[in-house]
């Protein structure tokens, strides 16, 4: 099979070769899945740099989010085993945490339902308790983690505020469904949060961003607002000064999805349930922006590490044969 290794570390055009391998074997408790789409995360990005939490052994191949299908012809999402990852015609998984793709989704937004919609819906309501009615601010709201985020503050019954840097990508928030949309490159995002709430702020602050985003997000937190902190797409992690969380009355929410796998899977089962239904009614739809073929992975991957990109990209093998995703 084809699949895209990274035998040194580096940025991901450079690190990432497309070499022909033998099939995966599936270790004890794990399946063989034939990859249909595979969704490309930062955090793949991270890994070709070995800037990731998780560094597999080299040489591995990246991708870590998929929808696959099983040899009995299910169709399923799956966080694949690495180093077997997803950016690859096949790739390896544990059995026991496959969840059933929705029929309302593609291979393409099944494959990114996942990871992004997941940390999503923890962040906003198992973490911030986000109700509705409430102002909810999202940094990089045009982005595959923000744009999630957006969908479910909405669905949800929130005011959605979207932060973004770039014109194009403010028309893709505001497609998205934010009610007010703020070009960090051309505004002063702390002026006009406060001009948009009345001086109030926003009850919960979602942030994939860090640097300079969360210190924004310090300034215009509501009396009781969260503050949820998912990533660093920055690269620059913020120190935070917790006399002001003191003195202005708000929270500093940490959120690791990946903890849940361990410490309370039921509940990322429970999610995904949530996720269907609200998928199958039309209240979330993952924004893929592009679908790429596996020979295009590793330009995708450069650019989502750029930040060139909008929604989420997705690697579908099948269209090397010019199928449909």
């Amino acid at each position: 099979m084809q699949a895209w290794q990274v035998h040194q570390n580096g940025e991901p055009a450079e690190a990432m070769r497309l070499v022909e391998v033998d099939r995966p074997t599936p270790g004890d408790g794990q399946v063989l899945l034939k990859v249909r789409a595979a969704n490309i995360n930062f955090p793949d990005a991270l890994m070709c740099r070995g800037q990731y939490q998780v560094r597999p052994p080299l040489p591995f191949t990246p991708g870590v989010e998929i929808c696959g299908e099983t040899e009995d012809g299910r169709r399923v999402i799956a966080n694949p085993a690495l180093p077997h990852g997803g950016f690859a015609e096949y790739a390896v998984a544990d059995a026991a945490a496959l969840l059933p793709a929705p029929d309302s989704l593609d291979d393409a937004e099944a494959a990114a339902l996942h990871i992004g919609y997941q940390t999503g819906w923890f962040g906003l309501h198992r973490r911030a308790r986000l109700e509705a009615g409430e102002t909810l601010l999202v940094h990089a709201a045009a982005g595959g983690v923000g744009s999630a985020a957006v969908q479910l503050g909405k669905a949800a019954g929130a005011r959605v505020i979207g932060v973004v840097g770039g014109a194009d990508k403010a028309v893709v928030a505001r497609e998205l469904g934010c009610d007010v949309v703020i070009d960090r490159r051309s505004e002063d995002v702390i002026g006009a949060v406060k001009e948009a709430t009345g001086g109030r702020g926003a009850d919960v602050i979602y942030d994939p961003v860090g640097g300079d985003a969360y210190t924004q997000s310090t300034k215009v937190v509501a009396f009781e607002g969260r503050i949820v902190v998912v990533g660093f797409a920055s690269g620059s992690i913020p120190s935070p000064a917790l006399n002001h969380a003191l003195v202005k009355n708000y929270a500093i929410l940490g959120l690791h999805w990946g903890l849940y796998n361990t410490k309370n899977p039921k509940l990322v089962l429970h999610c995904h349930e949530q996720l269907t239904e609200l998928a199958a009614r039309g209240a979330i739809k993952p924004l893929v922006s592009e679908r790429v073929p596996l020979s295009g992975a590793a330009a995708a991957v450069q650019r989502v590490a750029d930040g060139v990109s909008t929604g989420r990209i997705a690697v579908v093998p099948t269209l090397e044969n010019g199928a449909a995703a």
